[in-house]
């Protein structure tokens, strides 16, 4: 009998799972009468479903950071829903990888958060190529630079445990978050709870943890972070703070865009360097 190769905890090593995924889709369809993905029925061509491997083959020219684990993540948050055979493999039509495409672009091109994107998915933003606007960027692109959201968030709080098990980051990962000030969380009824946009950093840091990035490596991300928040400050203190209602808005709208636009050129400097 072959010896299936495994990584150090015992566990199949992701390429053989892959691999199996694979043969137990084309089993599946076997047995249910149906052709095997990629291929073609007598009635005419058929949409080609892939395995989470092969996805990852395929977008990884645009995106070299894609991983199994990245897509099991955003499968995780209800961002994607691909197939399922009877044996519970999954399976990717070019839609799900259209719609993968479009979650990493808005992730890469314009800092959305994941509740931000999942908006934007239930409104139908597509997986279409943008249009270039005048000055070159993607018309989609510039009008979400002028709408980060800095308003109150759905108001959801979620604990330790609902934290770790949708973020797949580890307890001491949280703990040297807080200690570092990266999250603070909240105190109720003797538990820790932590807001959306918590949730969704340590959700990045744990991506970030697999390339051996920890806690007390992010020091430096809130303490640019911090400077940016006075900076804006000094800028919007006296509106925010009038009494004039009309003003507040106009101030957090001019928040949002100034918001958007640091963030790009923190991108931009980074990208430079």
């Amino acid at each position: 009998m072959a010896t299936v190769p495994t990584t150090a905890s015992g566990a199949p090593r992701a390429d053989v799972r892959e691999l199996e995924e694979g043969l137990a889709a084309g089993r599946a369809s076997s047995r249910s009468g149906a052709h095997p993905p990629g291929s073609d029925g007598d009635d005419g061509p058929r949409q080609k479903s892939i395995t989470i491997g092969a996805v990852c083959k395929a977008l990884a020219q645009e995106f070299p950071d894609i991983s199994i684990s990245k897509i099991r993540y955003l499968e995780d948050q209800k961002l994607l829903t691909p197939r399922r055979t009877p044996g519970g493999y999954r399976l990717y039509s070019q839609g799900d990888v259209a719609r993968l495409r479009t979650i990493l672009r808005m992730q890469r091109d314009e800092f959305l958060p994941l509740r931000v994107i999942r908006q934007e998915l239930a409104a139908g933003r597509s997986g279409e190529t943008p249009t270039p606007g005048p000055d070159g960027a993607p018309t989609h692109q510039r009008s979400r630079r002028a709408s980060i959201s800095v308003r109150e968030d759905s108001g959801a709080l979620y604990s330790l445990e609902e934290v770790l098990e949708e973020t797949h980051a580890g307890a001491k990962l949280v703990r040297e978050l807080e200690e570092y000030g990266v999250v603070r969380g909240e105190q109720r009824g003797g538990l820790r709870y932590y807001d959306e946009t918590e949730r969704e950093i340590v959700g990045a840091v744990a991506e970030l943890a697999r390339y051996g990035v920890g806690g007390r490596n992010l020091r430096v991300f809130r303490t640019s972070a911090d400077r940016e928040a006075n900076l804006l400050q000094q800028i919007l203190a006296p509106s925010l703070r009038s009494r004039n209602p009309q003003r507040r808005k106009e101030a957090l709208e001019a928040l949002e865009n100034l918001a958007a636009v640091t963030t790009h050129l923190r991108h931009l400097l980074l990208v430079r360097d």
